[in-house]
């Protein structure tokens, strides 16, 4: 589990392994427990001041968001409540011009002053309180001020342009601790005629600071989560209930695999959110905000899953959980929390004419490619030809040998082929925006990648020569025959058979749920050792359709599409059209399915983002759609959940580009999307009404049914390619070093 979640090869990585050593060294979570110390504050941050911790946000040379948020993570991990994120708002907003604010940023970084922050009358919640300025005094109160019982100075904008500072150890100012969430580390301060100094704010944005704000306090609930959760993965371990660890249990390893999905989630956005403002991208407050809405529920989902798994033993203030699940409901809730968030996203979708998600840069060749397709697309599948395309009934729209093979004279079936077998090499990237934009243009289907992959890994030069070229050329498609009545998922319970029989191989059996049944080929999965263990004994064929023998009796699916019960009598194939060695076919089976597994979920989540944007046009079109409060909120709650698919996605394809996507982070990606899109296209029902419901070719239709057919459609990638229970047990076991 401890490659989840920490760099290595970047500066934050560097940075997050010295502070975790130097808060192992000189701070204890449990000093917090009886109420935070204002000495231990005073002294931690004195350490944290020696490391150069408190020069982030002085100057970017010294590191940007992405090194403050690792910063919070430990901090959070901790349960140190050193006051970093105002420190860091006030290098923000300190000019280091003036002779008042360059000395006192001095003396904070010097660790001599302790400076917290506090948004005052504008924080979204109006309980928060206010200061009013009266001359050179301030007067007021302010709620929820951490870390002011240790603090020299506190700072709070006054208007967006200037800032009032006021000196804590100055007469009039009233310190009293606050209990929150049951715990100690907020006070409230109360200000009366107190001596107080205007200062100009550096060219920065309140609003811009309210999210950075945000980011770091859900950077150290993120923090706080990751630490209690992996508590309760090691006790899930160890912990033996009716004679075996808890953790062996499916209930316990599936709760654990909701955590470690939601995690990441948030991880990943966290990450991509501070990079985007780090490189000056001027899209990034709206994956702030995605990150926003979606990390504070995640992170209490976590939180209450963290302490369900420890039971009983986690409501002991003596544990060291229930201090991480209070900095978690804390910290997510300031600010206005998720709800802010989600507020600030529907006025991007639906106020001023409304705007779509943000493209993703996708690299230089990514985005010329991307481009590239576009206009092929805008060529070929135009002047009637997508139309006469959409007016086929869905069944008929699977396929369509003519694009097929259009496409396959452009050579992008092979994009990220290598070369030799007639590939373009292209990067996963690249990749992602061919994949983003036959999305976008509800393409059919064309190659077969698995059956590809397989050959390239597994298959004879032979083999390669002869069945790689078809699939290239948009030729040949290629089934999949692996599940089986008695099976299903469990592959290694497969019974249908093949016997050596001279120079031939000789099948018997049936397969079930067939989709690509009118392939050309099927690619077979048949036991060739029944005495070997159930993993063993197994072998891959490449199985001619016209091959007699064969019986297929194809059924519609509930989202108007085929599959067929296929059954095979005395099926005689070459011994040649073995794939792999004999009783290998596990390694080649899985091997293929890990591939197909590491790209699944991108693809269900860029369908999910072509069918939320054709949702948000027809919301965008009624009015009274457009300012329902409900709506907007769950168009927004979809818009974060988006953005985690797309970046467990852009994750995925980094892995790949290093070398090879692990089947347990596949498993997360195919699992988050694969429910969203379920979700989504309840939703979707739920906003447009009965009209949504109708079918494809009924009059007012609301495109031609697709809503309504995504969401039957949806249920088949929860369930293909191993169902989503399948795959929470391999995350849990493979990820977390659960037990079998």
């Amino acid at each position: 589990m401890a490659a989840y979640g920490i760099e290595s090869d970047d500066v934050a990585g560097m940075l997050r392994a010295s502070l975790r050593g130097l808060l192992a060294t000189h701070w204890r979570a449990d000093r917090l427990k009886d109420g935070a110390s204002p000495d231990a504050i005073t002294e931690i941050w004195d350490k944290l001041a020696q490391q150069g911790i408190a020069v982030l946000g002085a100057d970017p040379e010294e590191g940007g968001l992405r090194e403050i948020l690792a910063v919070m993570e430990e901090l959070g991990r901790a349960a140190c409540l050193a006051p970093m994120w105002s420190a860091v708002l006030a290098n923000l907003v300190l000019p280091d011009a003036s002779s008042d604010g360059a000395e006192l940023r001095k003396a904070l970084h010097a660790g001599a002053a302790r400076i917290v922050f506090s948004f005052g009358a504008f924080d979204p919640d109006p309980g928060i309180g206010s200061i009013t300025l009266d001359g050179e005094t301030a007067t007021g109160s302010l709620r929820f001020v951490e870390a002011a019982g240790s603090a020299t100075h506190l700072l709070t904008p006054v208007d967006e342009a200037q800032l009032v500072l006021v000196d804590l150890r100055a007469p009039g100012v009233d310190r009293i601790p606050t209990r929150a969430m049951g715990a100690w580390g907020n006070w409230e301060l109360t200000l009366d005629s107190v001596p107080a100094r205007l200062v100009p704010a550096a060219e920065i944005s309140l609003s811009d600071l309210r999210s950075i704000a945000r980011l770091m306090l859900l950077a150290r609930a993120h923090g706080a989560a990751r630490r209690a959760f992996e508590l309760a993965v090691a006790y899930a371990g160890e912990r033996q209930q009716f004679g075996q660890p808890i953790g062996r249990f499916q209930a316990i390893q599936h709760k654990l695999a909701n955590c470690l999905i939601d995690l990441e989630g948030v991880r990943l956005v966290l990450h991509h959110a501070a990079k985007l403002r780090d490189e000056g991208d001027l899209d990034w407050p709206y994956f702030s905000d995605c990150a926003m809405a979606f990390a504070g529920p995640a992170l209490r989902r976590v939180s209450l899953e963290t302490q369900h798994t420890f039971g009983a033993i986690g409501y002991a203030e003596e544990h060291e959980a229930p201090l991480h699940f209070k900095r978690v409901h804390l910290d997510t809730v300031a600010f206005g929390g998720a709800a802010h968030a989600k507020r600030s996203l529907a006025a991007h979708l639906f106020d001023n004419g409304g705007a779509g998600m943000p493209q993703y840069d996708l690299g230089c060749a990514g985005n010329e490619l991307r481009d590239q397709v576009k206009r092929w697309f805008a060529q070929t599948w135009a002047d009637g030809r997508k139309a006469a395309f959409d007016a086929k009934p869905f069944a008929k729209r699977e396929f369509d040998a003519e694009f097929a093979a259009d496409m396959g004279s452009t050579g992008w079936i092979g994009l990220g082929w290598p070369q030799e077998f007639g590939g373009q090499a292209r990067s996963p990237l690249e990749q992602i925006a061919f994949m983003e934009t036959m999305e976008q243009n509800e393409a059919p289907r064309i190659g077969a990648s698995i059956q590809a992959n397989a050959l390239m890994m597994f298959g004879t030069s032979e083999q390669q020569k002869k069945y790689l070229p078809e699939i290239l050329r948009g030729e040949a498609m290629h089934g999949m025959g692996y599940s089986e009545p008695q099976a299903g998922s469990d592959l290694a319970a497969l019974r249908t058979s093949a016997v050596r029989d001279g120079d031939h191989w000789v099948i018997n059996g049936q397969k079930i749920w067939t989709t690509t049944w009118w392939g050309k080929y099927m690619f077979l999965a048949a036991r060739t050792d029944k005495s070997a263990k159930p993993h063993a004994g197994i072998s891959m064929f490449i199985v001619p359709m016209t091959t007699p023998g064969i019986t297929i009796r194809p059924a519609t699916t509930m989202y108007d599409g085929t599959f067929a019960n296929i059954f095979y009598d005395d099926v005689r194939v070459p011994l040649e059209n073995l794939v792999g060695a004999e009783n290998e076919g596990w390694k080649v089976l899985t091997g293929a399915l890990a591939f197909e597994r590491g790209l699944v979920g991108g693809g269900i989540v860029l369908k999910v983002a072509h069918a939320f944007e054709r949702l948000r046009q027809h919301v965008m079109a009624r009015h009274e759609l457009s300012e329902d409060p409900v709506i907007r909120d769950r168009m927004a709650t979809f818009a974060s959940e988006i953005e985690i698919g797309r970046q467990l996605m852009m994750h995925c394809a980094d892995l790949a580009a290093g070398g090879v996507t692990p089947p347990e982070y596949g498993a997360i990606s195919k699992v988050f999307s694969s429910e969203l899109m379920e979700r989504f296209g309840e939703a979707a029902l739920d906003m447009l009404g009965m009209r949504a419901t109708l079918s494809e070719q009924m009059p007012g239709a609301i495109d031609n049914g697709r809503f309504e057919q995504n969401l039957r459609h949806s249920l088949m990638w929860v369930i293909s390619i191993g169902t989503n229970e399948i795959q929470r047990s391999l995350i849990a076991q493979r990820a977390l070093g659960l037990p079998r």
